[in-house]
């Protein structure tokens, strides 16, 4: 396990508070509530262009899908590349949940 160069108690308590959600509806109403529309597209900009950067997308063909511009594109790749492996963490575990959802579908 790697020792995160932001952990502190304040953070412990929002971490804890996040993993307590038991579903999307609950994540909505939570993140509706302590984050601004902005810092949450934000977040869900920079997911999408690891995926499509991990998928092996073309930072002009990134930054009009998702009108990120390219130096959040390059920060994503650094952190994807260098950082503390969140992003290849969350990447494979959607990769894994959407395998099962489609595996649902065939059945």
């Amino acid at each position: 396990m790697t020792q995160s160069k932001l952990k502190d108690s304040s953070l412990d308590r929002l971490f804890d508070a996040i993993l307590l959600l038991k579903d999307r509806e609950e994540c909505y109403r939570f993140f509706e509530d302590i984050c601004t529309i902005g810092e949450l597209q934000s977040m869900a900009q920079r997911l999408q262009v690891a995926e499509m950067l991990n998928d092996g997308e073309k930072y002009n063909d990134i930054a009009k899908q998702t009108g990120a511009s390219t130096a959040t594109i390059s920060r994503v790749k650094r952190f994807l590349n260098y950082g503390a492996n969140g992003y290849n963490l969350i990447l494979q575990r959607l990769a894994e949940m959407d395998k099962q959802r489609q595996d649902k579908q065939k059945d």
